[in-house]
């Protein structure tokens, strides 16, 4: 009897490991930002999503930024990049600046709105940085410094 047992738990361990599932891929690691986000104003807030973004230094000195954004709505106000506050300079260089809009004081329809937002940042750090990472609020988007 302890033998039947025995021979129907292995048949029984046998078939149910047969019938699992394929073992799956592991997900791919998600980078954690080693930035925090810069405090917004009354109504800031980030914009729905991008869809380009791209980045030159201008003939002063100040990094140009500029991004394809789309808004929930129109009315939207005060558009702009707040750049985020590191401890250490990031290892890859690429920093990170929130794309920000102000809502507006009255609502509106809710029909999509693209703009492109432009603005300037003097206060990068130029010897360290290789890139901006433009953050919204359901994506992001990489642009690299051009050579020169």
């Amino acid at each position: 009897m302890r033998r039947i047992l025995f021979g129907l738990a292995a048949v029984s361990l046998l078939a149910a490991t047969a019938c699992s599932p394929a073992e799956e891929a592991p997900a791919p690691e998600v980078k954690k930002s080693l930035a925090r986000q810069a405090v917004f104003y009354q109504g800031q807030g980030q914009v729905q999503s991008l869809t380009s973004g791209v980045i030159s230094k201008a003939a002063d000195g100040a990094l140009q930024l500029q991004a394809d954004a789309i808004l929930p709505s129109a009315g939207y106000t005060e558009t702009g990049f707040e750049p985020r506050i590191y401890a250490a300079p990031p290892p890859d260089g690429i920093y990170e600046v929130d794309v920000v809009a102000t809502e507006p004081k009255s609502p509106s329809a809710a029909v999509e709105t693209k703009v492109t937002i432009k603005g300037a940042w003097a206060g990068y750090k130029k010897d360290r940085l290789k890139g901006v990472k433009m953050i919204s609020k359901t994506n992001a988007v990489v642009a690299m410094l051009p050579p020169g």
